[in-house]
């Protein structure tokens, strides 16, 4: 079995295990119901680990998939936002929702078509938000790779460049999805001169090489994410 397909075997059966262990939790009283107040992170990240690898779920819980930190830094930041806060992502699921009900434009992309028309209807619901399905092609001479495993021979280029679709700058631009590496060089050309980028899971030392080398200033936000079992890192990333 190919290391890809035994790491989708893991986080299936991860997340089957933590669901059943949540309702478990739930049946007894340890658990309640409905999720605690994101004030009390611990027990709020030990209700998201029920909801793990379910977008929907997770909206329930009003997070995106950052790290608390950077949730909390970004909510400010956009509270405190001019209107009209128009935001680009890379990337969508759960943060969709959560930046359509603290933004008042919200575009986004999405190269997993299943994925994507399973989070439509939600997304159409809230009126404010835009996806574009952008597939990768198949290629023998790929221009813009992703490294993540199982994706080679993939060209994410007409995904990278589908921020060029909508016009004029944004406010806040998140990277979550493929190819971020390339994402974040022509984010930075769409990004308003005082607006901000969440770059998510940026302790992988590929994306590390990238932030380094667009010469930014990054602020580094490592620590628990909702439904991971595992600290992870957020950065912000300013001019």
């Amino acid at each position: 079995m190919r290391s890809a397909d035994l790491l989708t075997q893991a986080k299936s059966s991860y997340a089957v295990g933590a669901r059943r262990l949540g309702r478990a939790l739930t049946a007894v009283g340890v658990l309640g119901e409905t999720p605690p107040s994101r004030d009390h992170r611990l027990k709020h990240w030990a209700f998201s680990l029920t909801r793990v690898h379910d977008s929907l779920a997770m909206a329930e819980l009003d997070v995106p998939w950052w790290t608390y930190r950077a949730i909390d830094i970004t909510e400010a930041w956009l509270s405190a936002r001019r209107s009209p806060v128009r935001v680009f992502e890379y990337g969508s699921g759960a943060s969709t929702l959560w930046l359509s009900r603290r933004a008042d434009e919200v575009f986004t992309v999405e190269h997993h078509r299943g994925f994507a028309e399973g989070m439509r209807t939600a997304f159409d619901a809230r009126g404010n938000s835009a996806m574009q399905i952008v597939e990768p092609i198949t290629s023998d001479v790929v221009v813009t790779p992703s490294a993540k495993e199982g994706h080679g021979g993939l060209d994410f280029t007409a995904y990278v460049r589908s921020i060029e679709n909508v016009p004029g700058e944004f406010d806040l631009i998140v990277i979550d999805g493929r190819a971020r590496e390339a994402c974040l060089t022509i984010a930075l050309e769409r990004l308003a001169p005082d607006g901000l980028i969440v770059f998510d899971n940026s302790r992988r030392a590929r994306y590390r090489r990238a932030i380094r080398a667009a010469q930014v200033q990054e602020r580094r936000l490592p620590g628990l994410t909702p439904t991971l079992p595992y600290p992870d890192q957020t950065s912000l990333i300013v001019r």
